[in-house]
């Protein structure tokens, strides 16, 4: 998962800290996350709620192929899988 450094002063810093305040969010990062799916939403930077899905696996399948690649992660057969949790 990416992380993501932001810094926020003025208006948006008050916004952010009344929005605490008054109980609608419970963190800061809850806050922000909730702001940018709203964000996604409003220009509809996806179609619907299955593309964005798509999108979001599509990007998991290709950090494992890299993954697997380096040599960082590895796939089991269907027997190795099943010596290693001791299935029959």
């Amino acid at each position: 998962m990416a992380r993501t450094l932001i810094d926020l002063q003025g208006p948006q810093e008050l916004i952010l800290e009344k929005a605490l305040e008054l109980g609608l969010y419970k963190t800061k990062a809850e806050a922000v996350r909730g702001a940018i799916n709203d964000l996604g939403k409003e220009y509809k930077i996806f179609k619907d709620a299955q593309g964005l899905e798509d999108e979001l696996v599509a990007r998991k399948m290709l950090r494992e192929e890299k993954e697997i690649k380096a040599g960082k992660r590895k796939i089991l057969s269907e027997h190795e899988v099943k010596k290693k949790y001791g299935f029959k």
